[in-house]
């Protein structure tokens, strides 16, 4: 076994730090949305330990390969680790294969160790990207959970945008649309929850690849007079 990218190693290491890590709510606000040929999915930037913020603008969209994204929530530790592990047998998977892989493979890594190390790891990914087969997908791996969404909220911030993503989500929406979703859901979450905040991060993905963007916080639209 690769001691190097296997969390075994590293759970029997840490197994205490990651049990109190686990009593913490998931602190961020995380969205993807598939359209027609691609998704969008997006974040707020804020890293929330208790009342006390220790990274504004951590950008929590991280690539598992060229056109497979997902978006982090619960301990950052916990997040990145899987994260990587996922993007380097990935990686392996693409070179045995010649092609590559897809977004179905990659959901199925995440949720085969969220399930696996469900008692220790404290983390919820949500993965999102573009293949040859199916097109635009997203799924939700929550504790070993697969299930394939036309789109999915996590985090703290959620909570406060379930009204608003039942009432603004409807089949058939554009790439534009789904855009404009996005950022507006983030916007929403940020003003209301005390634990997401910073700038908004969002990447589009399609057959041509992917397109990243980052809007400030004053950049962002308003729902209410200041």
């Amino acid at each position: 076994k690769n001691r190097l990218y296997s969390p075994s190693g590293f759970l029997k290491r840490s197994q205490k730090v990651l049990f109190i890590s686990s009593l913490f709510p998931f602190q961020t606000t995380i969205i993807a949305i598939a359209f027609e040929g691609g998704v969008v999915i997006g974040s707020d930037s804020r890293v929330s330990a208790g009342a006390s913020v220790v990274n504004r603008v951590m950008n929590k969209l991280s690539p598992l390969h060229d056109k497979i994204y997902c978006a982090l929530s619960g301990s950052a530790a916990d997040a990145q680790t899987m994260a990587e592990i996922v993007n380097y047998q990935l990686d392996v998977h693409s070179i045995e294969v010649g092609e590559d892989p897809l977004v179905r493979s990659a959901a199925t890594l995440v949720k085969n160790i969220s399930y696996k190390y469900k008692e220790e790891l404290s983390a919820h990914l949500i993965v999102a990207g573009w293949d040859r087969r199916a097109g635009g997908q997203v799924y939700v791996t929550l504790d070993g959970l697969l299930a394939r969404q036309p789109f999915a909220i996590g985090g703290s911030g959620s909570s406060y945008i379930y009204g608003f993503v039942d009432a603004e989500y409807r089949q058939g929406m554009t790439k534009k649309d789904c855009q404009e979703f996005v950022v507006n859901a983030l916007a929403l979450a940020m003003n209301r929850d005390g634990s997401s905040g910073g700038v908004a991060y969002f990447v589009t993905i399609d057959k041509d690849g992917t397109d990243e963007k980052c809007i400030l916080g004053n950049k962002l639209p308003t729902f209410f007079d200041e």
